[in-house]
Formats: structure tokens, C-alpha cells, sequence
């Protein structure tokens, strides 16, 4: 029995996609977009860890919202697992947000 092999620009996409449904219930833009996702890695096995930050560290959905991110990836067909982790190195700014949030948040 042989495993199909998944292109990880493929699958990369679809993270994304998924990553893209989840927004700060305080911000009406998603993590993505926020900048709050720092980094996406997918191994051999199609595990992901997801490395993210919170706009602060007293954030009301520092619970909620790392589950939410990690369940939308883990429903992705092709991954195996997810696991997020968080981080405030470096902490997070309006600067890592991209040109579509900023404009939605009337930044620019």
C-alpha cells in the first residue's frame, strides 16, 4: 500500500485557506492577515506546527483562539496532526499586519 504523495505548496495553500476562516473575535480580520501567524511547518509525515503570537499577552482568547487555529488545520484532509505554539518573540505590532488588514482597519 503506497501513500500519495501531497505537494506541500498544495497543502501549504490550504493551511492558509483554512487559517484564513479564524479572526480575532475583537478585530474583524483574520489571524493570517493580523500577522499573527509567524510561521507554518509541515514534516515528512504531514504534521504541522503552527507558530503564533497574540496581539498581547493578556489577549481574552489566548485559550480559545490557538484551539480554533489548531482544529481548522487538523481538518484539513491531507495533515496528520497540528500543534500550535505560541510566542511573543517579537512581539506582535500593526506592522506585521498585511496591506489588506491595515486598509480594512483604516491604517493607511
Amino acid at each position: 500500500m503506497s501513500e500519495k504523495t501531497i505537494d506541500p505548496n498544495l497543502l501549504g495553500e490550504k493551511i492558509v485557506k483554512q487559517l484564513k476562516q479564524v479572526f480575532d473575535p475583537e478585530i474583524p480580520v483574520d489571524v493570517y492577515e493580523l500577522g499573527l501567524i509567524y510561521d507554518v511547518f509541515i514534516n515528512e509525515d504531514y504534521e504541522v506546527k503552527i507558530l503564533m503570537t497574540l496581539t498581547s499577552p493578556n489577549c481574552p482568547v489566548a485559550e480559545s483562539l490557538p484551539k480554533e487555529v489548531e482544529d481548522k488545520v487538523k481538518s484539513i484532509d491531507e495533515v496528520k496532526d497540528a500543534e500550535v505554539e505560541i510566542t511573543f518573540d517579537p512581539p506582535w505590532t500593526k506592522d506585521l499586519m498585511s496591506e489588506e488588514a491595515k486598509l480594512e482597519l483604516g491604517f493607511m
